[in-house]
């Protein structure tokens, strides 16, 4: 235990690409290839909905080889937001996220925004946990870092046999608090903000091509 902790955290300094095995199988953040996971939902109020889906073959990000996941979110119907992420296993089974590309779009369909974006090995940024392989209630995580522009961080709350809660936030955003849950085997089935904003999500459809 103690060996795989002192790996991930010098994996957080500087990844160490044969640390990673090259797919993502965590039970609570599985990610097959050409799986889509559609949610629906609300943000500040407006109707979302949001797909979200695992590409075959693999990215290099800092040496390591990368699962990516497309996310595009519509708002009333209309394409509000585009985001890759990049997502590596180590080979204790926690899963690592190594950065995005992310736009959000104005009502013509023009990029209007690119804040948050990262990747890990660019000025200074570096890949954190987004699940670890053997979750426990009162575990804290650092998710992402890119100082001033992506610092999220989250807490696991309770975890049973197949149910996963985790709090999030980022000192970027104070007072703003998300709640996600997992299902073992499926991955995120909701996510809400529950201090400070108002947005909702829940699982409606998961496909596998």
């Amino acid at each position: 235990m103690l060996a795989a902790l002192a790996a991930a955290l010098a994996a957080f300094v500087q990844p160490d690409p044969s640390a990673f095995v090259g797919r993502v199988d965590n039970a609570w953040f599985p990610l097959r290839a050409g799986t889509t996971w559609i949610y629906r939902g609300s943000k500040d109020g407006t109707p979302s909905r949001d797909i979200v889906t695992v590409e075959r073959g693999t990215t290099a990000v800092a040496g390591v080889r990368c699962t990516a996941v497309r996310d595009r979110l519509f708002l009333n119907g209309k394409l509000a937001e585009r985001t890759t992420d990049w997502y590596a296993q180590d080979r204790a089974g926690n899963v690592w996220y190594f950065g995005e590309a992310t736009a959000e779009l104005d009502p013509s369909g023009r990029v209007a925004n690119t804040e948050g974006s990262w990747r890990a090995g660019v000025d200074g940024a570096r890949p954190g946990i987004l699940m670890p392989a053997r979750p426990k209630a009162g575990q804290r995580f650092a998710q992402e870092y890119y100082a001033g522009h992506a610092e999220d961080r989250f807490q696991v709350l309770s975890v049973s046999r197949r149910k996963l809660l985790t709090k999030e936030w980022s000192p970027l955003e104070p007072g703003v608090i998300d709640h996600k849950r997992y299902t073992k085997g499926v991955g995120m089935v909701s996510e809400a903000t529950v201090r400070g904003g108002s947005e909702r999500a829940v699982l409606v459809s998961e496909r596998h091509d």
